[in-house]
């Protein structure tokens, strides 16, 4: 596929974007930053679509209406999670309760993450599709990262998630299912949580904050 060529749309792949969270630790809500000419949240979502994956639900909670607003012009669907304040868990069970009933696989995708590649979108899709395994996870390195693949046949499981333990419940479950895959990218590791997070992003993005305010 040349660089000018779109992916196909996965129609039988669903993308859950977890972007509740009260960003507390950055002190405002860093979904909102500025990162590449465009926002955070809307860097995660485009990386998404470039891979070919069509069907992209974002999870929301804290500031829903803000992040509503900057990201009305991408192609997704959205859920309000009224429980966002109980954890991550309550926006993975409000995601997968929500999805399109075509869906056969979903990815699920930390919304400050704005820098996973396509490429390890695409490598964790195929390696689903040719080794019928469940779970899907891309390490780098031997270290498990995002976004983890879940076959929709576990739907049920993930909907009465462990509150106390959350998708891990799942991957504790079924360990035969799991299948990890090693990408080239460190960045599946990293998000973005503290000011020096996102100082060290925009270094590595080749920016330097200068029009960035935290």
């Amino acid at each position: 596929m040349t660089n000018d060529a779109k992916p196909m749309t996965l129609k039988d792949i669903s993308a859950i974007v977890l972007a509740a969270g009260k960003s507390e630790r950055m002190g405002s809500q860093k979904l909102l930053l500025p990162f590449g000419g465009k926002t955070i949240i809307e860097t995660a979502i485009e990386n998404i679509l470039s891979a070919g994956v069509g069907n992209i639900l974002v999870v929301l909670g804290s500031h829903k209406d803000k992040i509503t607003q900057v990201i009305h012009h991408l192609p997704v669907s959205t859920c309000f999670n009224p429980d966002y304040e109980d954890g991550m868990h309550s926006s993975v069970i409000c995601g997968f309760s929500h999805l399109p009933e075509n869906a056969r696989a979903v990815l699920v995708f930390l919304g400050d993450q704005p820098f996973i590649p396509a490429e390890v979108i695409q490598t964790v899709i195929h390696t689903w599709r040719a080794s019928g395994k469940k779970i899907i996870i891309p390490t780098f390195r031997g270290e498990r990262g995002h976004p983890t693949l879940f076959d929709c046949r576990l739907k049920n499981e993930i909907l009465q998630l462990d509150p106390e333990i959350g998708l891990r419940s799942v991957t504790m479950k079924f360990p035969e299912e799991i299948l990890e895959v090693e990408v080239n990218f460190p960045q599946i590791l990293r998000d973005i949580d503290t000011k020096n997070d996102y100082i060290t992003e925009l270094k590595l993005l080749g920016q330097h904050g200068r029009n960035n305010q935290i």
